[in-house]
């Protein structure tokens, strides 16, 4: 009886030993004695004790930070750059057996390829495209990661440190940009007036009723500010037939 009941709880220590949990969001490699056997999917699973070894890959978009890297741009101006770096896995199989950490494997490639595409670009343009960097950096670090069963989805770079002269020297560069663009609005608008004022001129010399109005308003508005009288040495009128007789 006590022979039964050790074999018994033998059975029972040994089933409960191997019973493993797999989440929705992980994948299951499992191994007997070294060799790859099969990919599990989530649930309760089983594997013999002491003979199978079951390593979890998790599924989900992962999100590797790229340190600070000082690079020598093309231009010669040394920066400092950092990003960060998101990708799944595609193939939990290959993802064991092809690299022997594919964390740090993804995160030491897009350190290398951030060096290599910033170090070919000028300042400039890093500073304008660092979405079209980013994406290019995606597309080399995800051929390298396609024999690891590892997909990148994107790579973002997230600072551009700058030297303090650099700095400086780019303020003086937008301050001038930004009197520029005044500048010439200022004269564009002077030009507009001018432009209206002339036309305006053009109009007012064409009729001379006019031109009539036109005087009125300015002596109205120089008597309302000046609170003087203004008098006038002929009447109008008389002006008006000394015009008429001289064309006789």
């Amino acid at each position: 009886m006590s022979t039964t009941y050790i074999i018994l709880s033998i059975i029972i220590f040994l089933f409960l030993l191997g019973l493993r949990v797999i989440n929705q969001y992980e994948r299951g490699v499992k191994l007997r004695f070294g060799r790859y056997v099969s990919t599990i999917k989530p649930g309760l699973r089983w594997i013999i004790p002491f003979v199978d070894r079951l390593i979890k890959v998790d599924v989900r978009i992962l999100a590797v930070d790229i340190p600070s890297q000082e690079i020598m741009t093309k231009d010669n101006v040394p920066i400092r750059i950092n990003g960060v770096v998101f990708y799944k896995v595609i193939s939990a199989e290959k993802a064991v057996l092809e690299v022997e950490d594919y964390y740090y494997a993804v995160s030491q490639l897009a350190q290398s390829s951030l060096r290599d595409m910033c170090g070919k670009a000028e300042l400039d343009l890093i500073l304008a495209e660092r979405e079209e960097i980013g994406k290019k950096i995606q597309v080399a670090v995800d051929q390298e990661t396609d024999e690891w069963g590892i997909k990148v989805t994107d790579v973002k770079i997230k600072d551009i440190e700058l030297p303090e002269n650099m700095k400086r020297a780019m303020a003086y560069q937008a301050e001038a940009e930004r009197n520029r663009r005044a500048r010439v609005i200022l004269a564009e608008a002077e030009k507009q007036a001018a432009q209206r004022l002339l036309e305006a001129g053009q109009t007012i010399d064409q009729s001379a009723s006019a031109l009539k109005l036109r005087l009125f308003q300015t002596l109205s508005e120089i008597a309302a500010e000046k609170n003087s009288t203004i008098v006038f040495p002929f009447p109008e009128e008389m002006l008006r037939l000394i015009k008429n007789a001289t064309k006789e």
